[in-house]
């Protein structure tokens, strides 16, 4: 494969994508498979993607430890922030995970001249509707101004925290609409199959709420796969809380986050999707999610939480 190391930094790009990366389980090669599916994508989509940069970003406390970043670095531009400046010891390791992650987000500005930053964890997979969707958000969703003036967009959400039967009213408003629509169309098959004479209301009530706690048991992330039909049926809306696997920001959000970031300190329960969800609310921005989901999270294991030679990992 050709190298793209070449890639010169101070380019003007509409696009920057950074994986952040740190040791893991080394059998599962996260970062290789994220870098992959990148490369595909980036390759499926052809010329108009072809300004697009990609960089990897080694947060590794000893980054000539990180086998995998070492490899790539000899086809992908690589950034070290172990080698790249002196640190001072965080005092937890949600406080290092944040400072790993503005460090990734500062350098992707200062190496490149971007339009929009997408930050991806090293495992999140990138599906393959990642860039359709993406130009249809940035171009005719929010044609005039980047992100609609949000401080980010953010392209997963796990798929347990999707269901209907959650504090997010519009997935209310949203579980109500599909059991209407749902019991109209069943109370209509009702009629004709039974040969009733004219609409039941107490028929369609009971085929409403059924439709209602089927859409639930099987499963909303389900559902929202129907919509990559076309990148126009894709949901955006008002961000949820949880989980920053695949983050978009455009250039002016992005210095806007860095400062916010530099502000606070995260600690145990206080994690960076946590915190920059809280600041939200405390600097009157806001900030949206799409569904479904646009990368895969392959992750089994937390590197936050932590894992040493001799130790089992935690689960997620």
């Amino acid at each position: 494969m050709e190298s793209l190391k070449a890639t010169h930094a101070g380019t003007s790009t509409p696009l920057i994508i950074t994986i952040i990366t740190t040791r893991r389980r080394p059998e599962y090669h996260y970062l290789l498979q994220v870098a992959h599916g990148f490369l595909d994508r980036l390759n499926e989509c052809g010329t108009d993607c072809s300004d697009f940069k990609l960089l990897v970003c080694n947060v590794d406390p000893v980054p000539s430890a990180h086998t995998d970043a070492c490899l790539l670095s000899h086809l992908l531009p690589s950034v070290a922030r172990h080698l790249d400046e002196p640190i001072a010891e965080a005092p937890n390791r949600f406080e290092q995970e944040k400072q790993d992650y503005a460090y990734c987000l500062a350098r992707s500005l200062e190496l490149y001249t971007p339009e929009y930053v997408l930050l991806v964890e090293d495992d999140a997979v990138p599906l393959r509707d990642i860039f359709s969707a993406f130009f249809h958000l940035v171009q005719v969703r929010f044609p005039a101004e980047p992100l609609g003036g949000g401080l980010y967009a953010k392209l997963y959400h796990p798929e347990r925290l999707q269901g209907y039967v959650n504090p997010e009213p519009m997935r209310i408003l949203e579980w109500i609409g599909l059991g209407v629509v749902a019991g109209l169309v069943l109370t209509w098959l009702y009629t004709i199959i039974f040969y009733r004479p004219r609409f039941s209301w107490p028929m369609f009530v009971v085929l409403t709420i059924y439709a209602m706690l089927l859409a639930e048991l099987a499963g909303r992330h389900y559902l929202l796969e129907l919509r990559r039909v076309s990148p126009a049926l894709y949901n955006v809306v008002p961000v949820t809380e949880c989980c920053t696997p695949a983050m978009l920001f455009s250039e002016t959000s992005a210095r806007r986050t860095l400062q916010y970031l530099e502000e606070l300190q995260c600690a145990p329960g206080y994690a960076k999707d946590i915190a920059l969800y809280k600041e939200l609310g405390k600097r009157k921005e806001w900030a949206w999610a799409l569904e479904p989901n646009l990368v895969k999270h392959v992750g089994m294991f937390s590197s936050l939480r932590g894992w040493y030679e001799g130790e089992e990992p935690m689960l997620l």
